[in-house]
């Protein structure tokens, strides 16, 4: 889509023509105003802007992965920012330039290699930018609230995040692996399609962001969740794990079907399987490809990578370990010596 605007250039596609990939969306332009404009409309918020001026490159491009996103900008010159609440978590990396943001009375700065959140997400804030080259990485709060331990049985507070920068130097490189990672998931066209995939995608990133940055979420143990954590407990949430593998089911989803909270059927799995919700229906699924490659057929076009990305595989190397790990042979030499 263009506009007629003299000395501006506006560039938004469903899908970049040249990479085929789905979910990209990519936007540049030297006018500040449609700058302004089609970030309030990227970001869902109003934002008031002083100091942008026309002739320069702003630029953006976003991989969509329906409920988070991961974002590149271009943001020239010194202006300021006073934005309304996101009402969604959006953390930044700084690449290049300077940036600095107010919000709920605490004042930061940040210089590039940094990783902070933007703002609380139901916080105004005021921000100055100066040549900024940065990413960002918006998620949608429900999936944050759902990955936090809270209980199915009732509606979970908000979650408050008591402070902007990464609990630890190794906590934000593994933020920044955790983004790498999910960017090529969004980049392959045929993973990014299903929703096993992008399901467990954003709650990998939920799970990311609350482990970087200190919050409010409600992890321990409580006496009631020791004792609900029973084999009859567990015999229900393995049953609907069985039921519905291949559904985007989550942690949440399986603790409600068992009728307890989500830390009694944590511990629960950790107490009599050893392991964890997740990792047992990852399992059930890699089962689902091993019987699947039993019985598909190579010659009428099956192959492995489009089993188990059916399944929520998407990345073949870690697929393909973990088969070997489980079942001792290579998927292919399954799929090819039935």
């Amino acid at each position: 889509m263009s506009h007629d605007r003299k000395g501006a250039t506006h560039r938004m596609t469903a899908e970049v023509a040249d990479t085929g990939t789905r979910g990209r969306v990519e936007f540049s332009t030297t006018d500040p105003d449609l700058a302004i404009d089609y970030l309030q409309s990227a970001y869902g918020t109003n934002m008031t802007v002083s100091g942008a001026r026309g002739g320069y490159v702003y630029a953006h491009s976003r991989l969509d992965g329906g409920s988070f996103a991961i974002d590149e900008a271009v943001m020239p010159l010194r202006f300021d920012i006073r934005q309304d609440p996101f009402n969604a978590l959006v953390i930044g990396t700084i690449h290049a330039g300077r940036f600095e943001r107010e919000c709920g009375g605490i004042t930061e700065r940040f210089l590039p290699g940094d990783v902070f959140i933007d703002a609380e997400p139901t916080l105004p804030a005021t921000v100055r930018m100066l040549d900024i080259r940065g990413q960002t990485v918006m998620l949608d709060l429900a999936v944050l609230a759902q990955v936090a331990a809270t209980s199915p049985t009732r509606t979970p507070g908000p979650i408050r995040f008591t402070g902007y920068q990464p609990v630890s130097p190794a906590v934000a490189e593994q933020w920044r692996h955790t983004v790498i990672y999910l960017g090529e998931m969004l980049g392959n066209t045929e993973a990014a399609a299903q929703p096993l995939i992008r399901g467990n995608a954003a709650r990998l990133l939920a799970a990311t962001a609350l482990t970087t940055f200190p919050n409010t979420a409600v992890t321990a143990l409580t006496a009631q969740d020791r004792h609900d954590a029973t084999t009859a407990t567990l015999r229900r949430a393995t049953a609907f794990i069985e039921q519905h593998a291949q559904s985007d089911i989550n942690v949440a989803d399986i603790a409600a079907a068992a009728n307890v909270s989500i830390r009694a059927v944590q511990c629960a799995f950790r107490r009599h399987l050893d392991t964890t919700p997740m990792a047992h229906l990852r399992a059930v699924r890699l089962d689902h490809v091993h019987h699947t490659l039993l019985t598909a057929d190579p010659s009428r076009g099956a192959t492995v990578t489009d089993i188990a990305t059916r399944w929520g595989f998407y990345n073949y190397t870690r697929f393909a370990a973990r088969y070997r790990r489980t079942y001792g042979v290579n998927p292919r030499h399954t799929l090819h010596n039935r």
